[in-house]
């Protein structure tokens, strides 16, 4: 029998239905786990067991989806478990309508109780007092580098780090004729106009620059001038009546920023983890070195060294260190109580599945 698009949509048509028996059964089964995590008093959230999940589904041949694909469609799956067993608080860097906003939405589903606030700071109190049961802070972006106030944070703060993700960021330029003709001045966050430095100049070397408190904010003056344009994301423009300009005009197309999830429990090991740690070292010569000798030592792979002024002593620093592994597995282990002996302060941030 030859196939024709209308039998291959009844092929389709039936496919449907059974994905959607599936999800029903998911769905119910979800929301008795859901009763029981509330009876034991756990915490709804776990990226150790998303991840688990995916990457076992992933490592199945999925042809000729892509591993994206497969993420994509459960990460919404896994969202409206989340629903179901309780509504999630999550406190984000706003306002809204922001990359951080985007990120939280994808992350946590637009089903949570999302809460914008004015501060990094502020994202960590809520979630600290327990009015937000999850913060959303960025914390390094691949070409302008690391976010100072989010590490400074970690300084004083008791939260730990449950998850990372690193998203593309593709900038939008937005003005309400969406006609690059007649704009006159361009507002953005100073990392977003830093990021689109080059395209400026080649498009609209003319134009004002004006500085904003964030790329959702510059949407809104845009919005309130006809010859003014901004450089946001898309929901952004939604939000604010904008048309696009011209899309993805950011000078590097490798352009990542990674956001961390902040919360009050630690995450257990989910077989690709990372470990963040803060630690002090005493003002020797060598000292670094010696630092760096334990993680060799221990064959631990480490993939991020940022120093911080401690602000309590001139020339004395912090350290924040990323390395691949849990806290709980014993060359970790043994790393860490090392490393506890020598160092002036050492504090473990969290171990969490590693962004993809």
């Amino acid at each position: 029998m030859k196939k024709t698009i209308e039998s291959l949509r009844q092929i389709i048509n039936r496919i449907d239905n059974e994905i959607l028996e599936l999800l029903v059964k998911r769905a119910k089964t979800a929301k008795e786990i859901g009763a029981l995590k509330n009876k034991k008093g756990d915490q709804i959230y776990s990226e150790s067991r998303e991840r688990e999940i995916l990457d076992r589904l992933i490592s199945n041949h999925i042809r000729p989806m892509e591993s994206e694909d497969v993420e994509l469609v459960f990460q919404e799956i896994f969202n409206v478990s989340k629903k179901l067993q309780g509504k999630i608080k999550v406190a984000y860097l706003g306002p809204s309508a922001t990359f951080t906003h985007q990120l939280a939405l994808k992350h946590f589903g637009q089903a949570s109780e999302m809460s914008p606030q004015k501060s990094i700071s502020d994202v960590f109190v809520e979630v600290e007092k327990g009015r937000a049961d999850y913060g959303v802070v960025p914390i390094e972006n691949s070409t302008e580098g690391v976010v100072n106030h989010t590490l400074d944070m970690f300084v004083e703060s008791n939260l730990a780090i449950c998850a990372e993700r690193e998203e593309p960021i593709s900038h939008t330029l937005l003005s309400s004729s969406g006609d690059i003709s007649k704009i006159k001045r361009i507002y953005s966050h100073p990392q977003a106009l830093a990021q689109c430095r080059k395209w400026i100049e080649s498009h609209l070397n003319r134009a004002e620059l004006h500085e904003s408190a964030s790329t959702a904010d510059a949407a809104c003056q845009t919005s309130l001038d006809k010859e003014a344009a901004a450089i946001a994301s898309p929901l952004a423009g939604k939000l604010y009546h904008l048309k696009a300009v011209a899309s993805h005009i950011e000078d590097f197309e490798e352009n990542y920023t990674r956001f961390l999830i902040v919360g009050k429990h630690s995450m257990p090991p989910s077989g690709k983890d990372k470990t963040s740690i803060l630690l002090s070292i005493k003002d020797k010569v060598g000292a670094l070195n010696d630092i760096l000798e334990v993680f060799k030592k221990h064959k631990i792979n480490l993939t991020k060294i940022e120093s911080r002024p401690t602000k309590k002593k001139a020339w004395e620093y912090l350290f924040f260190v990323d390395f691949l592994g849990h806290s709980q597995e014993s060359a970790a282990q043994m790393a860490l109580k090392e490393l506890g002996k020598s160092c002036v302060y050492l504090k473990v941030l969290g171990s969490y599945p590693r962004g993809e």
